[in-house]
């Protein structure tokens, strides 16, 4: 970790991020909620961001729409490519959004020392309902008025208006 993340982390209280993202952009940020210092880092106007949410920025873009509501518990990591949320998104509690992955290419080397990939970005569309406990995995691309059910893995396209669950998910219906 480098060390100017790691004083921003360490020095600058939480009540100082609700203050600023308030004032800012009328974004409500529980104190509770671990919020990176980052430039890397946007949140839409009236979003709401819950206690013990961890959003992370520092090695890469994490842009958050207006209006988006993101539950307790919930784990958003920016790397290379990013993280897009769109607008008048649900994101429930314990949800986790990942745009890194390790990399496991060589049997004969340590998975922790063979490093890390993005392979894309991670892009959530506008109107999209994530379910409690879902994971949402590098380079993965949900559309417009998606639901992912609770305790999915999504891994790979969603398209707009899809209702996916499962492990990996899969779409099960297609809303009109």
């Amino acid at each position: 970790m480098k060390l100017t993340v790691a004083l921003r982390r360490l020095l600058i209280p939480g009540i100082f991020h609700t203050i600023y993202h308030l004032v800012r952009n009328r974004v409500m940020v529980s104190p509770r909620a671990e919020v990176e210092w980052s430039r890397l880092l946007k949140i839409g106007r009236r979003s709401q961001i819950s206690s013990f949410v961890k959003i992370k920025a520092s090695n890469g873009p994490v842009v958050i729409g207006a209006r988006t509501d993101i539950g307790c518990g919930a784990f958003i990591a920016g790397h290379q490519h990013g993280v897009e949320i769109g607008d008048d998104c649900l994101i429930s509690p314990n949800v986790s959004i990942i745009g890194v992955n390790y990399r496991y290419d060589r049997a004969d080397a340590i998975i922790r020392e063979q490093g890390v990939k993005s392979e894309g970005p991670v892009q959530i569309g506008n109107n999209v309902w994530i379910g409690a406990g879902a994971v949402i995995l590098d380079n993965c691309r949900i559309g417009d008025g998606a639901i992912i059910s609770p305790n999915s893995v999504v891994s790979g396209p969603i398209p707009p208006l899809a209702i996916a669950s499962g492990n990996p998910a899969k779409v099960i219906f297609v809303r009109r």
